[in-house]
């Protein structure tokens, strides 16, 4: 197993011109590769996923909805600044990441939007800068702030996003994410309701995705990396439902690296058995990891050397994946966020 645990063994080539940089028109028009529990692939479509489940399963898909956590302004001096709120604390305090041409000291006073909502640097947390606004920050955002869509897009948030880059099943009231949880994406209304015809359950955890999921892990041995810390929730209505699929003898499908954390952090808190749980998770899944809750996942493609990789080598394996992936290179499948997808069943 240790010959596997080199971040360059997670390495493969991806075209430019495969980086799905905006949304097809209709959510549910993308491309699905699936990869079976032999660890072979097949070509299909997304909306075919209605025949690759069955009756009795469950789908856990994460209803975060994304902030537009975007902010630019002004120093003191009148130098540009960008401010990213990564976590609120209250209603004006909130860990941010802070882009400056010199690093803001405590004190420091910066000034958003067209009316200079200031905001003052309090400290520092970590990696992160404690600010405190002079406004309501939910209020700040609405106002002036932009989604904070992918580096990889390599473009600035536009229309289309402010829908696009939402799922369809967002609560309204858990406004926190700095990310979209994407594998949801391809869901519209209309496949939902399909699911549901066909006697596919689906349920709800809450997990508000961190800036850190676009971090590269920098260390060679993967082992060392550390994880950002995300907040999670799995209520009790959805471990009882687990619960009962995993009875009947049904899978429970976790849609979206996110949900599979928040459902495996849930259960490695209670030993290995699911529970309900609320928490900061930092939790890391690489080949090797034995799945408590989590049987099949459906997820997009991600980027080479990414700890989303790492997770979905640890559910199928390392070889399946990347034959998989060289697979979707070869056959122009659309890559990251707002790309193609992929259903992987857990390897026997």
């Amino acid at each position: 197993m240790s010959r596997i645990m080199q971040l360059s063994d997670f390495n493969f080539d991806l075209p430019d011109e495969l980086i799905a940089r905006y949304p097809l028109e209709s959510r549910s028009a993308s491309r699905l590769l699936h990869l079976d529990a032999q660890g072979q692939y097949h070509d299909r479509m997304f909306t075919e996923i209605v025949d690759l489940l069955n009756e009795g399963d469950l789908l856990v898909l994460n209803d975060t909805k994304v902030m537009k956590a975007r902010l630019k302004g002004k120093r003191v001096s009148g130098g540009a600044v960008e401010v990213l709120v990564e976590r609120m604390l209250d209603q004006t305090i909130a860990h941010c990441h802070i882009k400056a041409s010199n690093t803001p000291k405590a004190g420091a006073e910066l000034f958003m939007g067209e009316d200079g909502v200031k905001v003052v640097v309090q400290g520092r947390h970590e990696n992160l800068f404690v600010v405190e606004f002079s406004q309501p920050i939910l209020s700040v955002l609405d106002r002036y702030g932009q989604l904070p869509i992918p580096p990889y897009f390599n473009r600035e948030a536009e229309a289309i996003d402010t829908e696009r880059y939402q799922t369809v099943f967002h609560d309204p009231e858990k406004i926190a994410s700095v990310a979209a949880p994407t594998a949801s994406l391809h869901f519209d209304e209309t496949l939902l309701e399909q699911l549901a015809q066909k006697g596919i359950q689906k349920t709800f955890v809450t997990l508000h995705v961190g800036a850190g999921t676009f971090m590269p892990v920098r260390t060679d041995d993967i082992k060392n990396h550390i994880m950002h810390s995300e907040w999670c929730d799995v209520p009790e209505a959805t471990v009882e439902l687990i619960r009962q699929t995993k009875a009947r003898g049904n899978k429970v499908i976790a849609v979206g690296t996110t949900a599979t954390r928040a459902l495996e952090s849930a259960a490695q808190a209670h030993q290995g058995q699911i529970a309900a749980w609320t928490g900061d998770t930092q939790i890391f899944i690489y080949p090797g990891y034995q799945f408590c809750v989590v049987d099949r996942l459906i997820t997009n493609f991600h980027l080479p050397e990414s700890t989303l990789l790492m997770l979905v080598s640890a559910l199928s394996n390392r070889d399946n994946i990347l034959k998989a992936y060289a697979h979707a290179v070869e056959s122009k499948y659309r890559f990251f966020s707002y790309g193609d997808a992929m259903l992987i069943d857990q390897a026997q």
